[in-house]
C-alpha cells in the first residue's frame, strides 16, 4: 500500500506554516521538489565531517572521491547507463549550452539542426544560439494544430542529410506531454544525427532508460526529484570523445571528467545517492537488489499513486466550465503537470492575479510561460501565459480536492 502520510512526514517542509500560522500547499512540482529529511541530513554529514576536493590523499579527500564515484555510479543505474557515460554540472542548462557548444564544433554551414516546439527552451536556445554560431539553419518539429503535443508527420520534410542533431524533450513540462520519441530517433540516426533529449520533467515521473531510449545525449536535473541543484548528463561514446573541450587546459583530459568544469558540488552529487536511495526504497524491492531493479519497482508504485491524482485533476476539470484546459484531456501519456487558465464573463482572469491570491494563502500556484515559449505562441498566451499545476509523489487526493474547493473561491470572488 502506496503510505503517503507517511512519505510526507519525510518532508519538513509540507508541514512548515508561514507568518500567518497557514500550512503550504504545494502545487508547483515542475519547478523543484521539496528535499526529504534523510537528503538533507546526509548533505549535511558531508558538508560538516568531509568537505574537500578532488585529489586529497588525506581522509577527507579520499570520501570526496569516493563520493564523487558512486554518485556516477547511482546516476548509471538511474539512467540504465554504465557510470563512465555520465556527468555533472551546475544545473541541466548549464550541461545544455556547455554540451552544445561542444558538440556544434564539426557544424559547418550548409547543415541544420531540428528543435522541438513543445520544449523548455533551456533545450531550445542552447542548441539555437550554437547553430548561429556556426551558421547552420535552425528547423522547428511544430505543435498540432490544438498545441497539445508534437505534429511528427512533419518530421520527413524537416531532417535530411544535413541534419546533424535533433533535440526534443520527452515530456512537456507545461502540458505533461510524454513525447513519441521513437519516431524521431529511427529518422534522425538514419541519417547520422545526434538525438539529444531533455529528460528533466519526464524523469521524475517515469524510469528513464537512455538505451531503451536509443538517445545520444539526454539531461536530467536532480533537484526536480528531491536531492539539491545538480545538473546530470548522459553521453554515449560517439558523443563523449569530443575533438576539443571548453575546459582549463591542466584539467583532465581524462573521460567523462574532461567535460566537468571547475570544481564540482561533491555535497550535491552526496545528496543525488540519498535520493535515488531513498526513492528506490518507495518499491518494496529488498536492499540487496540492485539499484536499478530498486529504482523501476519504485517508479511502478509511485507512478500509481499519480495516476490517481491525475484522474482527480481531470474529473475536478470536467465538472468546471470556468477552466479553459490546454493538452490532453485524458491519463495516458501524460505526466501530472497541466496548465490552465480562468476564465469569467468570457475573458482570462489574469493569471499572475490567481497566483498571487493563492499566494496570500500560502498556495504555490505558479503562472508565467515557464519557459515553454513556443507553446505559449502557438496558444496565442504570449501576453498572460497560463497558470500551471504540477504534481508529484507526495502530493494527496484530499490536497488535489482542496486546490479545486480554493479556485471555485477564487473564481467567484474576483
Amino acid at each position: 500500500m502506496y503510505d503517503v502520510a507517511h512519505i510526507r512526514q519525510g518532508f519538513l517542509g509540507l508541514s512548515k506554516p508561514d507568518e500567518h500560522g497557514q500550512l503550504p500547499l504545494l502545487l508547483d512540482g515542475p519547478g523543484g521538489s521539496q528535499l526529504p529529511k534523510v537528503v538533507v541530513d546526509q548533505m549535511a554529514n558531508y558538508l560538516y565531517h568531509f568537505n574537500s576536493n578532488l585529489g586529497g590523499a588525506a581522509h577527507a579527500g579520499r570520501v570526496t572521491q569516493e563520493t564523487n564515484d558512486k554518485a556516477r555510479q547511482a546516476a548509471g543505474a538511474w539512467l540504465n547507463c554504465p557510470a563512465s557515460s555520465v556527468f555533472f554540472g551546475l544545473n541541466a542548462t548549464s550541461l545544455m549550452f556547455h554540451a552544445s557548444r561542444t558538440i556544434a564544433q564539426t557544424w559547418q554551414a550548409g547543415d541544420n539542426i531540428v528543435l522541438s516546439s513543445i520544449d523548455h527552451f533551456s533545450h531550445v536556445s542552447s542548441w539555437q544560439l550554437a547553430a548561429e554560431d556556426r551558421g547552420v539553419q535552425v528547423r522547428k518539429i511544430p505543435l498540432t494544430a490544438d498545441g497539445s503535443a508534437l505534429d511528427l508527420s512533419a518530421l520527413p520534410s524537416l531532417i535530411d542529410e544535413r541534419t546533424r542533431l535533433v533535440a526534443v524533450s520527452l515530456a512537456s513540462n507545461v502540458l505533461g506531454t510524454k513525447t513519441k520519441l521513437a519516431p524521431i530517433t529511427k529518422a534522425a540516426h538514419a541519417v547520422g544525427a545526434i538525438v539529444s533529449v531533455d529528460a528533466v520533467h519526464a524523469i521524475v515521473h517515469e524510469c528513464v532508460d537512455v538505451q531503451a531510449l536509443d538517445c545520444d545525449v539526454l539531461f536530467a536535473s536532480a533537484y526536480k526529484i528531491g536531492a539539491a541543484r545538480l545538473g546530470v548528463c548522459y553521453m554515449n561514446e560517439r558523443v563523449l570523445a569530443a575533438e576539443r573541450f571548453y575546459k582549463v587546459e591542466p584539467a583532465t583530459n581524462m573521460l567523462p571528467n574532461a567535460w566537468e568544469q571547475g570544481t564540482q558540488s561533491f555535497e550535491a552529487q552526496t545528496s543525488l545517492i540519498a535520493l535515488l536511495e531513498y526513492w528506490a526504497n518507495l518499491g518494496g524491492v529488498p536492499a540487496s537488489e540492485p539499484l536499478r531493479t530498486r529504482l523501476m519497482a519504485a517508479y511502478q508504485v509511485v507512478g500509481a499513486h499519480e495516476l490517481s491524482l491525475i484522474q482527480a485533476f481531470l474529473d475536478g476539470v470536467q465538472k468546471r466550465d470556468y477552466i479553459r484546459f490546454y493538452g490532453h484531456k485524458d491519463t495516458a501519456n501524460r505526466t501530472p503537470t497541466f496548465a490552465f487558465n480562468l476564465i469569467k464573463d468570457g475573458q482570462i482572469i489574469d493569471p499572475k492575479a490567481v497566483s498571487a491570491w493563492f499566494g496570500a494563502k500560502n498556495i504555490a500556484l505558479p503562472s508565467g510561460n515557464f519557459y515553454a515559449l513556443d507553446v505559449v505562441r502557438k496558444l496565442d498566451l504570449v501576453e498572460t501565459g497560463f497558470l500551471r499545476v504540477g504534481f508529484l509523489h507526495y502530493n494527496t487526493i484530499d490536497e488535489v480536492a482542496r486546490l479545486f474547493a480554493l479556485l471555485d473561491e477564487c473564481v467567484a470572488s474576483v
